[in-house]
């Protein structure tokens, strides 16, 4: 693992080398949604559903959706639980949970409310569980556009603070030394895959559509202009194979690239405004054998608290127990800073995250060290390497709280960008050029997609 003191933020932006040159377009469409992650997925079906008679592109580096960070991760429903209350991630991850649990049923998608039990092992931690009890239940205020019917039901997070003794009878195999936890009974997992196959789906079949709804993949955006009318962009893409690129008029571009997003919004910024890239990378084992007998819940630790505090520091919610719909177990994430290749280039980004999506046997032993804590009884021979995924932040080690960033920027030179916050969304103006990053879309980010996709198309991009 790397020191974090020689942890240092990556600055790029796409087109920094000066490859490609300015190319006038070859025809236009209406919006542009770049990347093909579960975010993207949810954006470019809003976009079909709510503008039918506009054309939307959707544009992936990768050969298939949902190749990265979207399928590399617990594949959990959250809560809510963890963030401030007037954020953007808990604004999102309530709205969001309520919409994936109502899509998921709608659509046949596999997906189970198994509950979360997080657990403390020492006074100290099961302070921090009183600190998030007292949190959701001063949480009183349901997100925007939630169902009526919802809001009359009470506080949008329930949980229950229980003694060791009952965490036990829920789940036996728990450690003799659990003082307490938090029962979190809306917690669940889904099937990410399906889930983004169905996304994939109800975009480009979209009923009573008039104009095209197109996925394209193993094509990148490599170069953002302004055009010179200042109405809309222009996108140059490239697609995997060929070596001469595609230019695109674009009214509205929506900058999902989730890894590279910040690479796009640092190209029509003056570097001294751009956003950092950081890379933690997140490594899971899976597990069969004893210590984990009849396992219902999700299990998760106290995730660390900086000394003399009772909240997260939000690096990571801590090596857990997640269970996937056919009931095998798997523990992650772990935490492990990457640093940062040593000649970068926006071009060769894509084969840095690759090389390290490798499972590696030397995380066995400190996942080992971290769950035998909450649960004594597993082997660790038993524990074998998964999978791993890399999240896409834009604050490094011991920053604290980062939210969700949804920023526009415009082909307007002159109109100076906005990040919206989780009060307000609509800036007064027309939807054309406008360009919508979405920068750090970590956890909850999955649970979150469809409330995205709602505050983007319906709050963000509105027409009054």
């Amino acid at each position: 693992m790397s020191a974090l003191g020689a942890i240092r933020p990556l600055r790029l932006a796409i087109n920094q080398n000066k490859r490609w040159q300015r190319k006038d377009p070859e025809f236009r469409i209406d919006f542009l949604v770049v990347g093909a992650g579960v975010v993207g997925l949810a954006i470019a079906k809003r976009l079909s559903e709510m503008y039918p008679s506009m054309s939307t592109f959707l544009v992936e580096r990768n050969k298939r959706a949902g190749e990265e960070t979207s399928s590399r991760n617990s594949e959990v429903i959250h809560s809510g639980l963890y963030y401030h209350p007037p954020s953007l991630k808990t604004r999102l991850c309530i709205r969001g949970r309520d919409l994936l649990y109502e899509y998921c049923q709608k659509k046949n998608i596999p997906f189970q409310r198994t509950g979360k039990l997080v657990v403390a092992t020492s006074p100290s931690e099961v302070t921090y569980l009183e600190h998030l009890l007292q949190k959701s239940q001063d949480l009183l205020t349901w997100p925007p556009h939630s169902d009526p019917s919802q809001v009359k039901t009470g506080r949008p997070v329930h949980t229950e603070l229980i003694p060791g003794s009952f965490a036990r009878e829920l789940e036996p195999s728990l450690n003799s030394k659990v003082l307490a936890a938090l029962l979190v009974k809306q917690t669940g997992i889904v099937d990410a895959h399906t889930f983004m196959a169905q996304l994939e789906l109800d975009f480009i079949s979209t009923e009573d559509a008039e104009a095209s709804f197109n996925a394209l993949y193993a094509t990148r955006a490599v170069r953002l202009d302004r055009s010179t009318n200042g109405h809309s962009w222009v996108v140059q893409t490239l697609t995997s194979g060929e070596n001469e690129t595609s230019s695109i008029e674009v009214g509205t571009v929506i900058n999902c690239a989730g890894l590279s997003a910040p690479m796009l919004t640092n190209a029509v910024l003056d570097e001294k405004d751009w956003y950092s890239m950081f890379f933690p990378k997140g490594s899971y084992t899976s597990y069969k054998g004893p210590g984990i007998e009849d396992v219902k819940h999700l299990i998760y630790p106290c995730p660390p608290q900086p000394k003399g505090t009772t909240s997260s520091s939000f690096e990571s919610l801590g090596t857990h127990l997640t269970l996937d719909l056919q009931g095998k177990v798997k523990f992650g994430p772990n935490l492990e800073w990457l640093k940062p290749p040593s000649e970068p280039d926006d071009e060769n980004m894509s084969e840095f995250w690759r090389s390290h999506l490798v499972p590696d046997e030397s995380v066995v032993d400190s996942m080992y060290e971290s769950v035998r804590d909450y649960l004594p009884g597993i082997v660790k021979d038993n524990l074998a390497p998964d999978y791993c995924g890399i999240r896409p932040k834009i604050v490094g080690p011991g920053h604290g709280f980062c939210d969700f960033i949804v920023r526009t920027d415009y082909a307007d030179r002159n109109t100076p960008g906005l990040v919206h916050s989780g009060r307000e969304g609509w800036d007064g103006r027309g939807m054309d050029g406008k360009m919508i990053s979405l920068l750090g879309i970590e956890s909850p980010g999955l649970t979150s997609s469809l409330a995205l996709a709602e505050f983007v198309v319906d709050d963000v991009l509105r027409v009054q």
